[in-house]
């Protein structure tokens, strides 16, 4: 399976240590993980809700990962998650069920539903799992988002 992330040169790494320094939908900062997408497209749109407009649009990175068929993936359903599970007054809950699979260490890869896509997936690496050096990470390569997605018209 191919897995996609967009960054910023600076955070190209699948070290995991940006989330020692900042909090995501699934996980409390201090924690190493890595935050993945089941597409481009969608680790594309996951990374522009994060943007503000008049950022240079040229300046990213995209990288793929393969994650192997014999490593096991847990898998979370949107079903089991509380109704309008994507409103910010459930983040804290949201950000305890990865607490509880990184701090279990059962796989190395825990897909999650989008919030931005529901209907596709995420797919949150542990860098500190054991299987996680059989994921291969691709050569990173520019991208650029295009220009019309700040158009105000």
């Amino acid at each position: 399976m191919q897995v996609w992330r967009i960054c910023r040169p600076e955070h190209s790494a699948f070290d995991g240590e940006g989330g020692k320094v900042v909090s995501g939908r699934w996980h409390h900062r201090g924690q190493p993980i890595v935050y993945t997408a089941g597409s481009l497209a969608l680790a594309a749109l996951e990374f522009y809700v994060h943007l503000s407009p008049g950022v240079d649009l040229r300046r990213f990175l995209a990288i793929s990962a393969n994650i192997p068929s014999r490593l096991r993936i847990e898998v979370l359903n949107a079903s089991s998650l509380p109704p309008r599970w994507r409103e910010a007054r459930h983040i804290d809950h949201l950000r305890d069920i990865g607490m509880e699979w990184l701090n279990a260490g059962r796989t190395a890869v825990l897909a999650v539903p989008s919030a931005v896509v529901p209907v596709e997936r995420n797919y949150l690496l542990n860098p500190s799992h054991k299987s996680f050096g059989q994921i291969r990470i691709s050569k990173p390569q520019p991208f650029e988002f295009d220009y019309r997605m700040w158009k105000s018209e």
